[in-house]
């Protein structure tokens, strides 16, 4: 329900209660959240709600939805913040300057294959401006889902926006990124997105050394 339609319908009871109608109780509106639903336990069928899914206005503008690439018994799971145009365009990862970025940084730095890792985004979908916080928790949801599924060793968390989310610790991401942090039972560590990267170069230096660090994290934990 949209924001004028509310307000249409309070104005209307408002009206009535003025002209001596009573409600025989209060109206209680609760906040629900979109989580409010149960998800399935495979992987594939999980994909298939995803791609079906109309939880809030960033399906209106989608070509794609951007659910995961990678091996789902993988001990490491990357997580970037939103799709790019190119991903959305193709539904598929590791393509566009910052997919290919990326693909450089888990073949050159890391020493894996793309096949080794479970990639996925917070958002399923790629917002056509600026996303709300609406937008986060609605794919949130599936987000941790994926997370029960997978089960990882490593959360890596691309970005500021994916490192606030999780961590709930607004203005700390340069201070903190390349740490080993905790997120439930989970290591957790954030670095810097591709699309930053590729934004501002001159922290490719720390990136890469964040990249160093969740390299040797990695073999320790495997």
């Amino acid at each position: 329900m949209t924001k004028i339609k509310k307000a249409q319908i309070l104005n209307y009871l408002n009206m009535l209660k003025i002209f001596g109608y009573n409600y025989s109780e209060d109206f209680v509106f609760e906040e629900k959240s979109s989580c409010d639903f149960s998800l399935p336990s495979n992987h594939n069928e999980l994909r298939e709600v995803v791609k079906s899914c109309h939880l809030c206005e960033l399906s209106k503008h989608r070509k794609n939805v951007l659910f995961s690439y990678g091996n789902i018994n993988s001990k490491i799971m990357f997580i970037c913040d939103e799709p790019s145009k190119t991903e959305d365009e193709l539904g598929e990862f590791y393509h566009g300057n910052s997919g290919e970025m990326l693909l450089n940084m888990i073949k050159n730095v890391l020493k894996l294959d793309k096949d080794d890792i479970y990639i996925t985004s917070m958002l399923k979908c790629r917002p056509k401006t600026e996303a709300n916080i609406q937008n986060y928790d609605s794919c949130f949801c599936y987000l941790s889902k994926q997370i029960e599924l997978v089960k990882p060793k490593i959360i890596v968390g691309f970005g500021e926006k994916v490192f606030n989310y999780f961590i709930k610790d607004d203005g700390e991401f340069l201070q903190k990124r390349g740490d080993i942090l905790k997120y439930e039972n989970f290591t957790f560590i954030p670095t810097f997105s591709t699309q930053f990267l590729l934004k501002n170069p001159s922290y490719k230096r720390d990136a890469f050394e964040d990249l160093k660090k969740i390299k040797t994290v990695y073999k320790e934990l495997i």
